[in-house]
């Protein structure tokens, strides 16, 4: 896999059928390592590591109704109030981050009404913080640590 433009972490692999699966530490299991689970991965360790959020307020590919629509998140963390504290679009690293995957996460924020949101291809990294007001959102050079 690609190094990311992350910390290094310490993840446990398994082989299985010729196949490679990297544990998650919320699932609680071995899932297929896939380019874009490796970015996924990352993002996990760095929301709980480096932002200090806590593990129970995380959770990772979960269905969600836009328009009618089945859609999953990659990653949503939740305020103790269960509102949504932020929403991460994770792609892989070979994949661009364009405006159309800025057009997927607002969109699934249409369902969600975060306070923040993270596109990342594990390369690159943008962070917004809403403001739902003024109906604009504005770009941070990082997110804030937890509370």
């Amino acid at each position: 896999m690609h190094s990311l433009n992350f910390p290094n972490y310490n993840f446990r692999f398994k082989n299985s059928e010729n196949k490679i699966a990297v544990f998650d530490v919320l699932r609680k299991k071995f899932v297929l390592l896939t380019p874009e689970e490796w970015v996924r991965q990352h993002v996990v360790h760095f929301l709980l590591r480096e932002k200090k959020l806590p593990k129970t307020l995380l959770n990772v590919e979960k269905q969600l109704k836009v328009h009618d629509l089945i859609k999953r998140y990659d990653v949503l963390a939740y305020n103790p109030d269960g509102s949504i504290h932020l929403v991460v679009e994770c792609k892989a690293a070979s994949v661009p981050i364009t405006q159309e995957t800025f057009d997927q996460i607002a969109r699934y924020n249409l369902a969600l009404k975060a306070n923040y949101l993270m596109v990342t291809n594990g390369l690159e990294h943008y962070f917004c913080q809403l403001d739902y007001e003024a109906e604009k959102y504005h770009f941070l050079p990082d997110l804030p640590s937890w509370k």
